[in-house]
């Protein structure tokens, strides 16, 4: 992936930072947006200290609003040797209280609508505003998780924004010419959940494998799962 170009929203955080390195690792150019423009700076300094090869950039950016989205993209588009953008990864997310203790009867609005804003609408501005920049062949990953689909107690409107953001995913392999999906890598511990789960930089090898191995009709409107990952690269 040496000439592709790799932009990553949440780029600071646990997945997002995980995928970061692992795509540095094949030696692709990759920008990193997050609303820290301080943590831009040290995620961006790690990376390059880590992974000669790549060349890394970063720029403040909060998914809540289009136009810094729109600056991520145009950005990255001027980044890589070859010109425009090959893979998005949107990870920027926010879960507002304690994981499984937020009941949707018990949500205030500033929750829901901040969690809309920035999980499912952030997710819609981010493919968005990359679209004019993408190049042929060019693929759209986001991560999601059961609790999109499966109801359980005391998630409140997170799950239903992921949900959204599911839904936006559909909506954009129907619309578009790109391949765009969903990855579930299963619970991770990062922030946003307490640091309960896998360790992030044991599944970002899934996201490389998608943006560059995993079928067409399997991810373009799907979720791709861990085992499908493990099945293919065993």
């Amino acid at each position: 992936m040496n000439e592709s170009t790799v932009v990553i929203t949440g780029g600071t955080g646990g997945i997002g930072s995980a995928v970061a390195a692992a795509f540095c690792a094949t030696g692709a150019t990759v920008v990193i947006g997050a609303r820290d423009a301080a943590r831009i700076d040290e995620t961006v300094s790690t990376l390059e200290s880590t992974h000669e090869d790549a060349t890394v950039d970063g720029v403040r950016t909060d998914v809540r609003d289009e136009y810094d989205c729109e600056r991520l993209m145009e950005t990255a588009s001027r980044a890589g040797p070859t010109g425009g953008i090959d893979v998005v990864v949107a990870c920027a997310g926010v879960y507002h209280g304690d994981a499984g203790h937020t009941p949707t009867d018990g949500e205030p609005y500033s929750r829901f609508d901040d969690h809309l804003g920035t999980n499912a609408r952030g997710v819609f501005a981010t493919i968005t505003e990359a679209l004019p920049h993408l190049n042929d062949g060019a693929r759209v990953l986001v991560p999601t998780g059961q609790i999109a689909r499966e109801a359980k107690p005391g998630y409140g409107s997170y799950a239903i924004s992921k949900a959204g953001a599911e839904a936006v995913v559909r909506g954009f392999a129907a619309d578009t010419e790109y391949v765009v999906g969903c990855l579930e890598p299963g619970q991770l511990a990062t922030e946003l959940t307490g640091g309960k789960g896998r360790d992030p930089e044991s599944v970002a090898g899934m996201f490389v494998w998608a943006a560059t191995e995993c079928d067409d009709d399997a991810l373009d409107g799907e979720i791709v799962g861990l085992r499908e990952w493990k099945q293919a690269t065993r």
